[in-house]
């Protein structure tokens, strides 16, 4: 297998997926598709709280102190947050939503529109931010194989095929987030080898697995947290953990 095979498959799964989601979704009633959601939303917090308690590993508060771990999850949520929302992130990847509806559909109306948007950023968001995208994508270009990409993507497969029910062609045009991000970090691990240390990886892990606790919420239809903003703190949180080695 070539480096980029877990990502060529992911971005396979997705669309394959979603398209059988979309010839089936006439024959589930809203009351289903909406619960379908709901039970996603239920298993997307259940590996956000899993991806978040890494704020306690070993690996982390070792290298930066016990109280550290939270105070860089914090950091990275807070600063990421104010940098997201000051380039508006979230306002321009529905943009590009629109774009794309507005490329792939026509004459679905104000109401199509926004649920193409919303399939397309919400999907976008489960796809491109679990562990399992930033750790599989790097792994494969560090040429450690890809049996992280292809466990992802049998999971993407089957959570595009309930989303494109509930939500329509909006998450197959979710493919094209899953190919840049995942395609661009297999690159960077393929140029840079293994430039993270454990303890960051931990810190951006539980980052990540805190804004995913944001897409649970939005699927659960309990708050609609602007996601895409946070996005930056998975940056600043490796970023944050360096500085706190430093002055461990």
């Amino acid at each position: 297998m070539f480096i980029g095979f877990g990502t060529v498959t992911n971005v396979v799964a997705v669309v394959a997926g979603s398209g059988l989601g979309l010839l089936i979704g006439h024959r589930l009633s809203i009351h289903v598709r909406t619960t379908v959601t709901s039970a996603l939303g239920l298993v997307t917090l259940l590996i956000a709280a899993q991806s978040a308690m890494a704020v306690s590993e070993r690996d982390l508060s070792d290298a930066v102190g016990d109280s550290a771990p939270m105070l860089i999850v914090l950091g990275a949520l807070v600063g990421g947050g104010i940098i997201g929302a000051q380039l508006r992130l979230e306002e321009r990847l529905e943009t590009f939503g629109g774009w794309l509806q507005s490329r792939l559909t026509r004459g679905d109306g104000d109401a199509g529109r926004d649920r193409f948007i919303e399939g397309f950023v919400i999907s976008s968001l489960v796809f491109c931010i679990g562990p399992l995208t930033i750790l599989g994508s790097i792994n494969e270009g560090l040429g450690n194989g890809s049996d992280q990409l292809l466990l992802k993507s049998s999971l993407d497969a089957f959570a595009a095929l309930a989303f494109a029910a509930s939500f329509g062609i909006g998450v197959m045009a979710s493919a094209v987030s899953v190919a840049v991000l995942q395609g661009s970090l297999t690159v960077l691990g393929a140029l840079l080898g293994s430039f993270l240390p454990d303890a960051h990886l931990v810190a951006l892990t539980a980052t990540g697995g805190l804004i995913l606790v944001g897409v649970a919420l939005r699927l659960l239809d309990i708050k609609n947290i602007p996601v895409a903003d946070l996005l930056p703190a998975l940056v600043i949180a490796p970023i944050l953990c360096q500085i706190a080695v430093a002055v461990h």
